[in-house]
């Protein structure tokens, strides 16, 4: 977060593109759950996302001031206050490169959210936090691919689930060809590198180191309040 918030920085476009590409879906759900359609979230989102190239804003992201999931938002809401001309939307950001962003997708998981009570920002909160679990879920399965140990992490993968039944290790150690006390010690290792990717993920969206916790502890209970 502090390299995409320094322009002169080395490697500035490149942290803020990864900033935007790992969370720019949370923004897209609070759109839809504040009534937007699936047209104008995507404009926004776009037209957002290319103020933030265009005035490089995340130099107000002071890190004293608040986490980068709550700047996120504010200014994602500064932004839809001063659209007042839907149909121009789309226009925004001249001819600033649109980001790759895939909206089928986003449309297809939020068709699958629940039907609940949650406000705008707590469906915002409980989509960054799955961001959040998604970037590091992704890095662990590619390390485990670099490390020639993929078919491990697909067989123990579902142990990493809050409510996950580990009893079995004698079926999970049987499909990957070890024994039962080796399958526990896999799926113990699985899961503290999971927690270890988890807080790096989180690290980078927090001003202070002793802010990690707190925000750990915040979206996970954001996701408990919303099973």
């Amino acid at each position: 977060m502090l390299r995409a918030g320094e322009p002169g920085a080395t490697g500035y476009r490149e942290a803020l593109e990864a900033l935007c590409r790992a969370y720019w879906l949370p923004l897209y759900a609070y759109l839809r759950r504040r009534g937007c359609n699936c047209h104008q979230a995507e404009d926004y989102t776009q037209g957002f996302f290319a103020r933030l190239f265009e005035r490089q804003a995340l130099v107000r992201a002071d890190p004293t001031r608040g986490k980068f999931r709550s700047f996120l938002l504010a200014a994602l809401k500064n932004f839809v206050a001063d659209e007042r001309d839907y149909a121009q939307a789309s226009k925004r950001g001249g001819g600033a490169r649109a980001l790759p962003l895939d909206f089928g997708e986003a449309e297809a998981r939020y068709a699958l959210a629940p039907s609940d009570t949650l406000s705008p920002e707590e469906f915002f909160d409980r989509s960054w936090a799955l961001a959040a679990l998604q970037q590091a879920m992704a890095k662990l399965k590619a390390e485990y691919a670099e490390a020639g140990k993929e078919h491990l992490f697909e067989r123990f993968k579902g142990s990493l689930q809050v409510d996950a039944n580990v009893a079995s290790y004698r079926d999970m150690a049987a499909d990957v060809g070890m024994s039962a006390g080796a399958a526990r010690v896999a799926v113990h290792r699985l899961r503290r590198r999971f927690r270890d990717l988890v807080r790096q993920e989180i690290a980078q969206t927090v001003s202070e180191p002793a802010e990690v916790d707190e925000e750990v502890n915040y979206l996970f209970a954001v996701l408990t309040a919303s099973v």
